[in-house]
């Protein structure tokens, strides 16, 4: 099992609109960044954890879980011509973006903050911190445990 980091902003998709959905699945779409995309091709496989962050708001941080629901598809917004997401040089037989259905676990009782994760040590090395615009994150084993104690 593989964990991973999601950034979704709030007021597009929060982690109370997944657990409204719950036990329906979410596909994760409209990642355009070829890392993250490799990332969710490559690597992310059914039952992966995820830890759901909330990005671009007044309180950064990592506000719950969810789980990898599905194997990576491709993404159909890349097809869509009105889709914000849209990629003309995209083509259903070699479409470039993918997506991974997620599904929710848990929201947290508290938000593990942006800051409060820079302000540990321990913690220097996570993507998050090193590769903060990255919207699709691994997350070590090591880092999964410890955020989980303090979200939990």
């Amino acid at each position: 099992m593989q964990y991973w980091l999601l950034k979704s902003e709030p007021d597009e998709f929060s982690i109370n609109d997944l657990a409204k959905l719950a036990p329906k699945v979410e596909p994760w779409s409209g990642i355009r960044n070829y890392q993250a995309r490799n990332f969710i091709r490559d690597q992310m496989q059914i039952g992966d954890g995820i830890l759901f962050y909330h990005s671009s708001c007044k309180q950064p941080g990592i506000v719950g879980l969810a789980k990898v629901a599905s194997t990576p598809y491709p993404d159909p917004s890349q097809f869509d011509s009105v889709s914000p997401y849209f990629d003309a040089k995209s083509s259903i037989d070699n479409p470039r973006w993918v997506l991974v259905d997620i599904e929710f676990l848990e929201k947290f009782k508290r938000v593990i903050s942006l800051t409060q994760i820079k302000a540990m040590p321990q913690f220097s090395e996570l993507a998050l911190i090193k590769s903060p615009r990255l919207s699709v994150q691994p997350v070590s084993s090591s880092h999964w445990q410890q955020l989980l104690a303090l979200g939990r």
